[in-house]
């Protein structure tokens, strides 16, 4: 069979499944989502041998560390699987939903109501949890899902949908409802994006750079996510030391490799020069590499020179970029110029600049005073995510089970027809 043969099979196959999805209730979706739980509790040891594989391949690949980190499943990562699918499990179901009902004069009634997307394509590197966040949340959905993993994650990403399918299976419900690309083969990622606009309504790339960019190059079918997680921290004038601290380090080193880590920080020129030493300290002494201008290699003496590239780099790594910044217009302007509309932070007492910051800011998530490891669907109650999308229309920011739909408008009548 041809590689686009291949493909558009996968396509058909989830078009016809989507369709009987519109006929599952959602007792039906949950008990399949329940029986996927269990799965998935009941094979970790499986999971992780599959994974250990994956991890092996990966370093005799000479893969990235931070890409190696992503792909890695460990008995905690596998936990918060379980409580993801737990929390999905507890949302009620978002299709068929009244947004809005209205009346006209002539009698009309019209209802504006929640659907499903019909198909998603999902792209994704390393990250094998996406597996299953995106299985768990487009069936809850109403969805139907083609997921294409990367080979950082190929055994896992095959262990966890077999998984699924075969909770779908036991609950008597087509198995194509989710369906895994079995080969890691490229030009099957250039086929889904150019050649199946017949079957995938969305498309949602989850990975570095160059595969969203690809993504947003190839596509002819409408796309979600986001290009870059280039994330600032802004620390105001008015501050409290020991939170700043905490929330700095959280924001970079939590997990560097993740795309809500902060890459840029941005210290107001009146914050004490000790208390900025004391934190870029505590940053360096965990490893990470201090970038600055010359105001800072002034005040930390291991800093490395800053280039204007380096505002503009994702870093994924432990190493961040640093500027004195006269006033919070510059620090607004340089997240502007700089910014890729993920995630910006502002630490700061002064409510009056945190309001400011806040409405000036045009990212998809703003934080004030609390660390931007926290953009993430999980993380804000929507169960889990299948991405963040920085996109201006909607949706924007974490996307869950709510952003998974959209609508359509019923107008109900009694034989009225328009003069």
């Amino acid at each position: 069979m041809s590689k686009l043969k291949y493909i558009q099979t996968l396509g058909r196959k989830a078009k016809k499944a989507s369709e009987e999805l519109s006929n599952i209730n959602d007792k039906k979706k949950n008990a399949v989502l329940k029986t996927f739980y269990s799965e998935i509790k009941n094979n970790t040891k499986q999971i992780l041998n599959a994974n250990k594989i994956d991890i092996i391949n990966s370093k005799k690949n000479k893969l990235k560390d931070n890409l190696i980190d992503r792909s890695m499943l460990n008995l905690d990562r596998i936990k918060s699987i379980l409580a993801s699918i737990e929390e999905v499990i507890s949302f009620k179901d978002p299709t068929n939903k009244i947004l809005a009902k209205w009346k006209r004069p002539n009698g009309l009634v019209i209802n504006r109501v929640t659907m499903p997307i019909g198909v998603l394509g999902v792209i994704y590197e390393a990250r094998p949890n996406v597996t299953s966040d995106v299985s768990v949340l487009s069936f809850k959905s109403g969805n139907a899902a083609i997921l294409r993993g990367g080979k950082e994650a190929f055994r896992s990403n095959i262990a966890i949908s077999n998984l699924f399918r075969t909770s779908l299976k036991k609950n008597k419900i087509n198995q194509d409802c989710i369906q895994l690309v079995n080969n890691t083969d490229r030009k099957l990622v250039d086929l889904m994006l150019s050649q199946m606009s017949a079957y995938i309504d969305i498309i949602i790339p989850r990975g570095g750079k160059g595969l969203v960019k690809k993504v947003l190059d190839l596509s002819s079918v409408p796309t979600i996510g986001h290009l870059e997680g280039l994330c600032h921290v802004y620390l105001d004038k008015s501050y409290n030391l020991k939170k700043a601290e905490k929330i700095i380090f959280n924001s970079k080193l939590r997990r560097t490799s993740i795309c809500g880590a902060a890459e840029t920080l941005l210290i107001h020129k009146s914050v004490k020069k000790n208390d900025i030493k004391h934190i870029l300290e505590k940053l360096n002494n965990h490893g990470c590499k201090i970038i600055g201008d010359k105001n800072i290699k002034k005040i930390f003496r291991f800093t490395l020179p800053v280039k204007e590239k380096d505002w503009s780099t994702e870093y994924l790594d432990s190493k961040i970029s640093v500027k004195i910044v006269d006033n919070i217009d510059e620090a607004i302007n340089h997240i502007k110029k700089y910014g890729t509309n993920h995630t910006e932070c502002i630490i700061s007492n002064d409510e009056k600049n945190i309001i400011k910051f806040s409405k000036q800011i045009q990212s998809s998530i703003v934080m004030t005073n609390a660390s931007t490891q926290f953009a993430d669907g999980y993380e804000f109650g929507l169960g889990s995510e299948v991405g963040i999308s920085t996109n201006k229309m909607h949706p924007r920011g974490p996307v869950g089970l709510e952003q998974l739909v959209t609508y359509k408008y019923v107008v109900n009548g009694k034989g009225q027809i328009r003069p």
